[in-house]
């Protein structure tokens, strides 16, 4: 059984859904605080890598590894992107290509 939340001004509403018909649940503001603190802390185990360090960079070069930008599924040998995307990590080039991820065309 999935749970939908939406908040309402100051109530937060849940919508259970199931087999049988939508259940709505109200509560109260004080309970929504422990709502909101809730989605903020799955927001934070979420996060996302920033871009490497200069140290990180040279370190994973000499080893190797690629650059894997994690939103456009394409990993880096080099160039100008290495180690310089928002979201990405580094990984050998065989990991990378058994994750899904394309070589870049250029680098």
């Amino acid at each position: 059984m999935g749970r939908a939340w939406v908040k309402l001004g100051s109530v937060v509403v849940a919508c259970l859904l199931g087999a049988s018909a939508p259940a709505l649940i109200f509560q109260t503001a004080s309970s929504n605080s422990q709502a909101t603190s809730a989605s903020d802390k799955s927001k934070d185990s979420k996060s996302t890598p920033s871009p490497a360090s200069e140290s990180d960079i040279a370190t994973a070069k000499a080893s190797g590894k690629v650059w894997v930008n994690l939103d456009s599924g394409v990993y880096h040998k080099g160039g100008r992107w290495y180690g310089k995307t928002k979201n990405g990590k580094f990984m050998t080039a065989d990991e990378a290509k058994k994750a899904g991820f394309k070589a870049a065309k250029r680098d």
